[in-house]
């Protein structure tokens, strides 16, 4: 079980019978109707596609001053050159302007800084060395809002600044040519939430006029729609636009370096969704970044030619396969050093060697903070400094964090759920301890709790056809604010549980009603599943087409596999028994016979939940606990009699009890002493039964 809890929202059934009849298929009216879409006007609506962008580039606050700069540069032939960032919104940013740019005949350099030698951002070092190259106007692209001190160090060098970003601002902005960014407080644009490659898409759409708007708004959308999905902007507005019009276009886009990619990477000729995007095409881009080679996935961006192509895209794939083999090296090695620490010093992990790479380290982060529930701070060691990435868990505040605690920081930045920082190596320890000090305190020294959100659980599992799964695709794109559907499975039979993939996945398959589906858990074994075939699970999941040898078939794939929390019909047949029993209703003779725990099953029973329940008691769902009880009780009818266990243990002060629906808490209560468990009421009532 991954998740501690799993939030499935009870549907109105009657609102997906209506959009059912107005023609939406099944699982798409179920995630409307989970979504607060109801009616069918309402989801005519918000399936509704934009096939252009809303709003002029103008409105955005120094558009106009950038367009002016950029056109002077342009007719008096000065170099120019494209600054961006190592990430894939970065990346595709830069390809994007400088492509357009060229294709104005500008004489144009983009610069990429490194990761690893330069950093996050503008440095005085980069433009010392464009201004050394005669660059007289750079132009930043999803970076610079923070860089007032490198914006005066060009103009002291001659060098004018235009910035276009999309983060969050500082009181002060950089005293630069022009300075695009929405999120500019004084900035008019109506929408906030644009990637960086969104940004300079509007600038490309602005520098080329209303006459072109639409001829380079064809050409540019799938770069950006890359960017944006890579970024996790929220899926609204001209960003699903963005999306949307990216996606249709990619088969017949003009960035042969993309064809290469798609082919490289085992997609071409198949359909491109959001999530192909986001997970298969953006790690391998991402990933020269995060080795040091972000030039190498721009390079193959903008080459026009097919042999050059084909190699860097090769190569790509090859160093993205790279990254995910140190990344495997980097979390087993952090879950053994984690492992070694004590417990009040995991509430926010933080963990450091000098072996690990620097780039791969904020994957790791947010591995570990998924895994242990809490935020997660990795540091590379060289030379006496730590530099850390972290992540957050559970909407805790990492830059409130990191700023109590900055008296031990030589320095840090990001925002409450992702951020960097640099710390001396003698100053992790004090920081260990202060910030899980701080965790706890903030926390309500509460761990917190892992949870899942599901939009619909399938209760009528039969419509769940091929053509069913190939019309979610009508709620794409998918990102933050439209989150890809989750759908879940309760009390389902696991027909078959095989490990796969040299054990590193799970095969699983599962029977609801009269219906099976095959389902695949990547990164979970077996023995990591805590499920075996034959037990009654929950299975929580994403439906996906699995293509094989020709064959299409519906498959889940696994977010979170548990024991079933609810009961099946034999079971809840045995819970009201012993409701029955309780209560003081009529029990026949034989009923009281199957209740009735021999002498060896209460004592069997007791170890059990002396064992699972310990000093530190227990908070969980109830029946899987039963469950547990009864796979090591004696004897016949273990379920009904561990369930009449426990309650007698409760009635004669041996635990506490509390049950909050499913959930229930306890706490071994015995202290040694000795009691009779024949003067329980319930077992005195069950002897006068069969006497």
């Amino acid at each position: 079980m991954k998740y501690e809890q799993w939030n499935i929202p009870v549907l109105d059934e009657g609102e997906i019978a209506a959009l059912m009849d107005a023609g939406y298929p099944y699982l798409v009216s179920s995630v409307l109707v989970s979504r607060g879409i109801g009616t069918a006007e309402q989801a005519a609506e918000a399936l509704e596609r934009e096939h252009g962008l809303t709003h002029s580039p103008f409105l955005m606050r120094d558009m106009d001053k950038a367009v002016a700069r950029i056109q002077s540069a342009l007719a008096d032939g000065e170099r120019i050159a494209v600054f961006g960032d190592y990430d894939v919104d970065g990346i595709t940013a830069t390809c994007l302007l400088t492509d357009y740019l060229r294709s104005r005949g500008a004489d144009v350099v983009m610069h990429i800084p490194g990761r690893f030698d330069e950093g996050y951002g503008l440095s005085c070092d980069a433009v010392r060395g464009l201004a050394e190259q005669g660059v007289r106007l750079i132009v930043t692209v999803d970076c610079g809002i923070t860089g007032m001190e490198e914006t005066e160090y060009a103009r002291s060098l001659g060098v004018d600044v235009v910035i276009t970003d999309h983060h969050e601002c500082k009181e002060t902005l950089p005293d630069a040519a022009a300075v695009v960014d929405p999120h500019r407080p004084d900035c008019p644009y109506p929408f906030k939430h644009l990637a960086g490659v969104g940004v300079a898409l509007k600038l490309a759409l602005a520098l080329g006029g209303n006459d072109r708007e639409g001829a380079l708004f064809a050409r540019y959308c799938t770069l950006a729609a890359i960017g944006t999905v890579a970024d996790v902007m929220r899926m609204e507005g001209e960003n699903r636009a963005i999306v949307s019009a990216g996606l249709e276009a990619i088969d017949h886009s003009d960035f042969i370096g993309l064809h290469a990619l798609l082919r490289e990477a085992g997609l071409a000729g198949k359909p491109i969704s959001s999530i192909q995007i986001g997970f298969v095409l953006s790690p391998r881009i991402n990933a020269a970044g995060r080795m040091g080679r972000a030039a190498l996935a721009a390079e193959l961006l903008l080459t026009d030619d097919e042999a050059t192509a084909e190699r860097l895209a090769k190569e790509l794939c090859d160093l993205n396969r790279e990254r995910q083999s140190v990344e495997q090296e980097i979390y087993a090695k952090a879950v053994e050093q984690l492992e070694q620490l004590p417990p009040d010093e995991r509430y926010a992990l933080v963990l450091a060697s000098d072996d690990w790479h620097q780039g791969v380290v904020g994957i790791v982060a947010s591995r570990l903070s998924e895994k242990y529930s809490c935020p997660s701070f990795m540091i590379h060691l060289a030379d006496g400094m730590g530099k850390g990435s972290c992540r957050s868990y559970g909407g805790f505040n990492l830059f409130s964090a990191l700023e109590a605690c900055s008296d031990l920081l030589v320095g840090f930045g990001g925002h409450e759920l992702a951020a960097g920082f640099t710390i001396e190596e003698g100053n992790i320890p004090a920081f260990r301890r202060r910030m899980n000090k701080y965790v706890r305190e903030h926390t309500g020294h509460a761990r917190p709790v892992s949870s899942l959100a599901v939009d619909a659980e399938l209760t009528r599992p039969s419509l769940v056809t091929l053509e069913e799964v190939e019309r979610l695709s009508e709620l794409e794109p998918f990102g933050a604010g439209n989150d890809r559907p989750v759908f879940c499975l309760r009390g389902a039979l696991l027909e078959n549980a095989q490990s796969v993939g040299q054990n590193r996945h799970l095969k699983i398959r599962l029977q609801k009603g009269h219906t099976s589906f095959e389902g695949i858990f990547f990164s979970v074994s077996a023995e990591d599943a805590g499920v075996a075939a034959g037990d009654r699970v929950d299975a929580a999941f994403y439906l996906q087409i699995n293509e094989f040898r020709g064959s299409r078939s519906v498959q889940l794939q696994l977010l979170d596999l548990r024991p079933a929390r609810l009961p099946g019909p034999h079971e809840r047949e045995l819970l009201d028994l012993r409701g029955a029993l309780l209560s003081g209703e009529d029990v026949t003779p034989r009923d009281a016979a199957r209740l009735l725990p021999s002498r060896e099953q209460f004592v069997r029973a007791w170890r059990i939940l002396e064992r699972k329940v310990g000093g530190n008691g227990f908070s969980g769902p109830e029946l899987p606990l039963l469950r547990r009880i009864a796979a090591e009780l004696p004897g016949t009818e273990s379920f009904l009699r561990a369930a009449l266990c426990v309650e007698v243990f409760a009635e004669r002060g041996l635990l506490s009890m509390e049950r909050t629906g499913d959930m229930l808490t306890i706490r071994l209560t015995a202290d040694g002493k000795k009691v009779e468990l024949d003067d329980s009421p319930y077992i005195f009532r069950l002897h006068e039964i069969l006497q």
